[in-house]
């Protein structure tokens, strides 16, 4: 009976400690100091929704969440305001993305909040305000986010008393003239900041060299766009924690790849582009087992690529872009099996294309222009089903097109121009989602390849400078959503009967061709809404244009010229309408608008090219989109 009693007195204890720390954990205890804080720095700014914040998925994660402060609640209970469960400070603001727009006051309220641990007012407008001394105040900071919301100046050297910080993100939007940070701070940052493990000051111009020694606790370090110069030294790439290292668009800081002679590195993510590294690249760079990312994009390296490299096993972005690489492209790239993106492009390898990239099942962008790369291409890469942009134009590849470079489920830009290429698949069967098709300054023999019909998504085709021949007028073609059409220096005998089935060209260019006689009574009929730019000369036409009608007119000072079968004060152009490029006959235009078309179309990718024609149509103004942030805390 005793021991009952005992068992029930304890449990009715155990129940009433309960109920106090549920009662106390239900009621925060805001300080009315701290909440009167909090709205005056409400009270400081405007909300505007001009401002938004995005993901990669182009989904807004922003709202107002100052909005829904007010006295009536507990400050613990506001938006973006974290409170400690035992006594009721403020520890934790998180106002990201919260629209607010106006100047940060130097003395504002927010710095009475000493209890702070972390403070995050990235994706804001703050009007160019500088970074305020008082900063220095939030001594017990563990993480602090500035980031993308419009400071300027000079940051304060008061941040070096924030040493207990984590994670420091200061970064800036290339836009915006930033912030700077003089070399005594930055060596403090690096050096001091014992616990420091996110550092990212993307785009802060820092102007001084990397300090020889580094805190070992770092594990994600972004100095992109900062100015850095000096040597860069083995022993940065030697941290014991460093997982992401982003160093790109430092084109003052020079040296070497360095040579890592231990495996055991959790480097993950290697960003150089664009800086002053060069030389070879070592073998060793197949000890960085764990990289996922590498990026040595516009640097100097030179030499061939170490087989090593396909140690590599676990990369998934690997960019060598504009470099001066020789040799051949190592079969070892076969142990890359979770490649997403291979860009080799502007380099100097030689030899046949690499048999071991139609296996690659992950593979989505494939760049291998500008190089000396010969032969056919592989019969067989029915397993790129991922694949969504392929370039291999600039090369030497010849032979037959493979029917798989047509027929991969998700492929939706194919630039092959350039090459020896002499011929195409006989039948494609498959409706594609290809949108841009650039098969021009090729070999291409024969009659018009009837086989591209079954590319109805075509947006752009460009089968210019090749050797097509024949009468194209019967052939039944349908390309709903074609802009850019270009049929020049080829050997066509009749006007492109397949025409008729397109209403939404931008682009025509036929010419160049044998063609001659009269301009179809069917063309000239048609309401033309989109037509921006028709080349038809170096042909034998005759006859009347239809009437055109333009959004934007870019250069009024291009006068179209004249059929030769016109008759003097006779107008082909009506009242209302106007032009933006057309060049008819044996104009001197066309030299100019082959030249300007090619650029675009040859060097640019095909986002440009729909961001181009985009761009020709009003859009609502709004803020540029921010990056996805690349943060670990």
């Amino acid at each position: 009976m005793v021991s009952l009693f005992f068992f029930y007195s304890f449990l009715c204890l155990v129940l009433l400690i309960s109920l106090c720390f549920s009662s106390s954990f239900d009621h925060h205890i805001c300080s009315s100091s701290e909440a009167s804080a909090l709205l005056k720095f409400k009270q400081s700014f405007e909300i505007t929704d001009y401002l938004n914040c995005w993901v990669e998925e182009d989904q807004h994660i922003d709202y107002p969440k100052t909005k829904s402060w007010n006295e009536s609640r507990d400050c613990c209970s506001w938006d973006g305001v974290t409170c400690d469960l035992l006594n009721g400070h403020v520890i934790g603001l998180d106002l990201s993305c919260s629209q607010l727009f106006g100047t940060f006051h130097p003395n504002s309220s927010l710095f009475q909040l000493h209890h702070l641990h972390t403070l995050n007012l990235s994706g804001n407008a703050f009007n160019h305000s500088s970074i305020p001394h008082n900063i220095g105040r939030l001594t017990n900071l563990r993480h602090l986010n500035l980031s993308w919301s419009d400071f300027s100046g000079k940051i304060p050297t008061e941040i070096s008393y924030l040493s207990n910080l984590v994670s420091l993100d200061l970064s800036v939007p290339s836009y915006v003239n930033g912030l700077q940070l003089d070399q005594r701070a930055f060596e403090t940052l690096l050096q001091n900041f014992t616990n420091l493990e996110l550092l990212s000051l993307s785009e802060v111009n820092i102007s001084s060299p990397i300090p020889v020694n580094i805190s070992s606790s770092l594990r994600y370090l972004d100095l992109q766009y900062t100015n850095l110069r000096g040597v860069l030294i083995d022993s940065f790439f030697l941290l014991p924690n460093l997982e992401t290292l982003i160093l790109r668009g430092n084109d003052l800081l020079k040296g070497v790849f360095p040579k890592i002679h231990r495996s055991n590195t959790l480097l993950m993510e290697l960003d150089i582009l664009s800086t002053g590294i060069s030389g070879e690249l070592p073998d060793s760079i197949g000890n960085f087992s764990s990289l996922n990312t590498l990026i040595l994009n516009a640097c100097q390296f030179s030499g061939r690529i170490p087989d090593s490299i396909g140690n590599l096993t676990q990369i998934r972005v690997l960019f060598l872009s504009h470099n001066h690489f020789t040799g051949n492209i190592p079969s070892t790239i076969s142990k890359m099996k979770q490649l997403l993106s291979l860009d080799l492009s502007d380099n100097s390898f030689i030899g046949p294309f690499p048999s071991s990239i139609p296996s690659f099942t992950h593979l989505q962008y494939l760049y291998l222009t500008s190089n000396s790369l010969s032969g056919p291409l592989p019969i067989n890469g029915s397993m790129l089903q991922k694949l969504t942009e392929l370039d291999l134009s600039y090369n030497s590849l010849n032979g037959t097109i493979p029917s798989w470079v047509f027929s991969l489920p998700l492929l939706f830009q194919s630039d092959l121009y350039n090459n020896r290429f002499s011929g195409l698949p006989d039948e494609l069967k498959i409706n594609l989602p290809l949108v841009h098709l650039d098969l021009s300054h090729n070999q291409l023999s024969g009659s018009f390849p009837q086989s591209l019909a079954n590319l109805t998504n075509l947006y752009s085709l460009d089968l210019s400078s090749n050797n097509i021949t024949g009468d194209i007028a019967g052939i039944n073609i349908t390309f709903p959503s074609l802009g850019f059409l270009q049929l020049s220096s080829c050997e066509l005998k009749d006007f492109p009967h397949f025409l008729r089935n397109v209403t939404t060209l931008r682009y025509l260019d036929i010419s160049n061709n044998k063609i001659c006689g009269q301009i179809p009574n069917w063309f000239s009929g048609m309401k033309w809404n989109s037509l921006q730019s028709l080349i038809l000369s170096h042909n034998s036409l005759t006859g009347h244009l239809p009437q055109f009608h333009y959004y934007k007119l870019n250069d009024t000072s291009h006068v179209p010229q004249q059929l030769e079968s016109e008759e003097e004060g006779e107008s082909y152009f009506f009242s209302g309408f106007t032009w933006e490029s057309v060049v008819i006959g044996y104009s001197c235009g066309l030299v100019v608008g082959t030249v300007m078309w090619s650029l675009m179309f040859k060097y640019g990718k095909p986002k440009w090219f729909v961001d181009f024609f985009d761009g020709l149509m009003p859009h609502k103004r709004r803020r540029p989109k921010k990056r996805a942030q690349r943060r670990r805390t």
